[in-house]
């Protein structure tokens, strides 16, 4: 499923985030360098490099964990830094469907992702 937000630029409106940044083999060294300047630039919590996809990613990828007194800085840095990886951002707000749907945004191109794994919500 494509999200519904495909051209929106994020909005700060949450309290906690999730970027989630996509690559591909040929991009994992460079994935690789992005996360580490991410930990040491903004001291941002990064998850492990998932070469394989992983819950509802059907693409390699890396998250990111951020708040809302990081998003201002982070995001317009990582637009910037991200060159042509895409990269979901999206609210943390214990809603995982409408996180994904509702709340994502999109630096980059939207991609598909498995929403059957979430409870839609009422």
């Amino acid at each position: 499923m494509t999200l519904e937000h495909p051209g929106r630029y994020p909005v700060n409106c949450h309290k906690a985030y999730h970027a989630h940044i996509y690559f591909d083999q040929n991009s994992v060294e460079r994935v690789t360098v992005l996360c580490a300047a991410i930990a040491a630039d903004f001291g941002l919590s990064v998850g492990r490099i998932h070469e394989k996809p992983v819950g509802p990613h059907l693409r390699w990828s890396v998250q990111v964990s951020f708040s809302h007194r990081d998003f201002d800085a982070f995001i317009p840095w990582l637009d910037q830094q991200r060159g042509d990886l895409d990269v979901l951002v999206h609210g943390v707000t214990g809603d995982n469907y409408k996180d994904h749907t509702d709340y994502a945004y999109w630096l980059g191109q939207p991609a598909e992702l498995d929403l059957s794994i979430f409870e839609p919500s009422r």
